[in-house]
């Protein structure tokens, strides 16, 4: 665990999440640190969690703290609720009481069902669902006693839709969609909101990384990797940016994001409009 305090927030500062707390699953890379950015930027102080090199998420970290706000790094593996708790406890004894929870840790295996470890199967839905519940499970109730909080969880397309081989990534997204309703109906008086992020590809280092090696597998060039293989299914032929998930994700948790709540919101270039 790592934190830096930086000075407190003017009372000037009218950013539109000055003073807020926002806590990112899996946010030490890609879409994650990028809609941390973006939170940080509005005056969120951020709680980063997510695995990779120590000094690569040093370096995440310290980069935030050039927008003034606080930063608090905690490595729990999600896959271990107790490890949860944990996280959720250090980051409202460390910077306050949540109120803005996003939901973006998962992995991904791919193989025919008759093929699809169990054991893979298992940690598919602990960490991409499970560990979903366990975190707002932490911080509903108080924000509800608040009366306010913004909940958002990032599915995905294979949350709206499904594609072969990914049965455990399929079946995990497909249940955010339905945790975020429910959450959304039971908060739905409260003050508080849950949505649901639901992108296409995203462009991040990890799928840079994806492409180079499909196309070496293949022995296809990369630009038939991403029109044929990955964009498949996106009608206009682009990834989304992390900075548009960021920009989406900052506007649900704003002020004017109120009434939208129970929402699965499409950032899939039309893919799910087939």
């Amino acid at each position: 665990m790592q934190t830096v305090m930086a000075a407190k927030a003017e009372p000037q500062d009218r950013r539109p999440l000055a003073g807020r707390v926002a806590l990112i699953t899996g946010s030490t890379s890609g879409i994650g640190l990028g809609v941390a950015e973006t939170l940080a930027a509005q005056g969120a102080h951020i709680v980063l969690n997510g695995f990779g090199d120590p000094a690569d998420i040093e370096r995440a970290r310290e980069g935030l703290t050039v927008h003034g706000v606080k930063t608090l790094y905690v490595g729990a593996d999600l896959s271990e609720p107790a490890a949860i708790a944990e996280m959720m406890a250090m980051a409202r004894d460390v910077l306050g009481p949540v109120d803005l929870l996003v939901n973006n840790a998962g992995i991904q295996h791919v193989a025919p069902i008759g093929e699809f470890p169990t054991s893979k199967w298992d940690a598919i839905l602990a960490v991409n669902l499970s560990s979903a519940f366990h975190t707002i499970r932490a911080v509903l109730p108080e924000m509800v006693e608040r009366g306010f909080g913004r909940i958002v969880n990032i599915a995905s397309a294979h949350g709206l839709v499904a594609s072969p081989f990914k049965s455990a990534y399929v079946a995990a997204k497909h249940g955010i969609v339905g945790l975020t309703k429910t959450v959304a109906l039971e908060a739905a008086r409260s003050g508080v909101t849950c949505n649901a992020v639901c992108p296409g590809y995203v462009w991040t280092p990890l799928v840079e990384k994806q492409i180079a090696d499909q196309a070496r597998a293949h022995k296809i060039s990369a630009e038939q990797v991403v029109n044929d293989v990955l964009l498949v299914n996106q009608p206009n032929r682009r990834f989304a940016t992390v900075q548009e998930i960021g920009a989406l994700t900052a506007f649900l948790c704003g002020e004017n994001g109120a009434s939208i709540t129970g929402a699965a919101l499409a950032v899939d270039g039309g893919w799910t409009a087939h």
